[in-house]
């Protein structure tokens, strides 16, 4: 599968996390950004940094005679599915933004495609990289902790009329999907990467304060058994007021107690474990050609370093495709028990 580098890649959607992605892209010795697609006009979009040519459909990028090895999908969630089906059959192997799609469905057309085309499909969940994360991962691993008793998700954040503006994709069903797609997919896809799958799921939702802003849920809380031992909740909201409060997940187990939290989930805050001595943790931040982001986008540049070393090396996908589509289909399943 040997690809040439630097690997080639041009991204679709110039949002936020398009700009992220093809700033990790350019920042990177090994990769080359060589074009960039968004429906938006060109000067409404802040991308004068990237000396790239400018595609307004991605029909018009796949038609065009530009040499792509990968192609990175950063639309909005309704858009995914399309969007990485309609790259896989052109050629190309994808990068897709979380949520992988906003159906189990969804995400199976997409890994027939990759089947039948082969191609290479990388899911964007970059947290794994964070250096807390990986190390409740290894505890885990390891069996430090022994059985697992009960395991608690809280996201906390706030978004607003700022963040919901009529003209945007976020707030509706067909192109957000939900709180639990937009802002928290990433902490669903941590309780699966760290425990395994769950059942038993039962749910509770309540729109508080974006019943004119959205057409779903505001907060909710979520409880399940683990499937491999324990059980577990989740508790969220977009609507905590003025600013984010907090993301964190605590672990009650048999010889002790983890948490961690910040933001992002980036910071250890409690370490109790029987006849263990906590390490000193790695910084979480990128290295400083990567750019200033901080929080979870500070891993954003371990995705693409995973994607070269897959390209080239024939190394592990960090998160594939399977385990993409298992975080939706959970989701799917959250939104499936509403009350």
């Amino acid at each position: 599968m040997c690809i040439q580098l630097p690997v080639k890649f041009a991204v679709v959607g110039c949002g936020h996390i398009g700009k992220r992605h093809a700033l990790m892209i350019t920042n990177n010795p090994h990769s080359k950004l060589v074009a960039l697609c968004d429906v938006k006009p060109k000067d409404e979009l802040a991308i004068d940094d990237f000396d790239v040519p400018f595609f307004s459909s991605i029909d018009a990028l796949l038609s065009s005679d530009i040499v792509m090895d990968v192609i990175c999908i950063a639309t909005p969630n309704g858009l995914h599915e399309e969007h990485a089906v309609k790259s896989i059959i052109s050629g190309h192997h994808v990068v897709i933004e979380k949520p992988m799609a906003l159906t189990k469905a969804g995400c199976e057309n997409i890994i027939a495609a990759a089947s039948n085309y082969q191609q290479q499909v990388f899911c964007v969940m970059q947290n794994r990289y964070s250096p807390p994360a990986a190390w409740l991962k290894d505890l885990l691993q390891q069996k430090v902790l022994g059985n697992i008793f009960m395991v608690q998700i809280n996201c906390y954040w706030n978004r607003d009329e700022k963040y919901y503006i009529p003209s945007n994709w976020h707030g509706t069903k067909t192109s957000d999907g939900g709180p639990l797609f937009t802002q928290f997919s990433h902490y669903i896809d941590q309780l699966y990467w760290l425990f395994g799958d769950i059942h038993h799921i039962k749910t509770k939702f309540a729109n508080f304060n974006h019943e004119h802003l959205t057409e779903f849920e505001d907060s909710g809380i979520i409880t399940f058994d683990l499937l491999n031992g324990g059980i577990g909740s989740i508790h969220y909201s977009t609507s905590v007021w003025n600013a984010n409060l907090e993301t964190s997940i605590t672990v009650i187990a048999e010889n002790g107690s983890v948490k961690i939290g910040g933001q992002y989930m980036n910071r250890v805050l409690e370490c109790a474990v029987k006849n263990y001595t906590m390490p000193v943790l790695p910084k979480g931040n990128p290295p400083n050609d990567y750019g200033t982001y901080k929080g979870s986008a500070a891993n954003h540049h371990y995705v693409f370093e995973n994607v070269i070393d897959v390209l080239q090396s024939n190394g592990t996908i960090t998160t594939n495709a399977l385990e993409g589509m298992k975080v939706v289909g959970m989701i799917e399943e959250m939104y499936r028990q509403r009350k």
